[in-house]
């Protein structure tokens, strides 16, 4: 998972703030977490956050709480440690994978790239953000998009 910046995270709290209180219920953080590729029941969902609602620094304690989590299962993998860390972040980077690729070609294309973030709340078109230059940077074979490979070089390289 890549390390958001707090105005990206504050855009994405407002997003999904769809009744505009200052809160996401459980329900408007599950949508984020479905879109995301992660599926928990409500009831699994308060138990992880032990409350029905999360104002913006709770928020930003649970992304950095899941942040840590998968970092650390990261290093358990990259350790060798244990084989099933090692398929659990395989798996999770195939999930990932399939939120970015829309058409199921085995490919993300920098259309689907900026589709994908805009949906997530990401997209800022007056920073000048360019998905082609986003793609480029880790299409190692030149084909102007990102196979599986290239997806998973690409986390791993963004979360170490």
């Amino acid at each position: 998972m890549c390390r958001l910046t707090p105005g990206d995270l504050q855009r994405i709290f407002e997003k999904l703030d769809m009744n505009c209180d200052g809160f996401l219920s459980l329900e408007e953080l599950n949508v984020l977490l479905e879109k995301t590729g992660f599926n928990y029941s409500i009831e699994e969902l308060e138990s992880l956050v032990g409350k029905k609602s999360l104002d913006f620094s709770e928020f930003l304690f649970f992304y950095d709480s899941m942040l840590k989590q998968n970092h650390g299962e990261e290093e358990g993998a990259n350790n060798g440690v244990d084989g099933d860390e090692v398929e659990e972040v395989e798996g999770d980077l195939v999930k990932a994978f399939k939120v970015f690729d829309l058409d199921g070609d085995g490919f993300i294309t920098s259309q689907e790239l900026e589709c994908v973030l805009k949906r997530l709340g990401m997209w800022d078109e007056r920073c000048g953000k360019d998905c082609a230059t986003m793609i480029c940077s880790y299409d190692t074979n030149f084909d102007g998009k990102l196979d599986f490979q290239e997806f998973k070089d690409m986390m791993l390289l963004t979360t170490s």
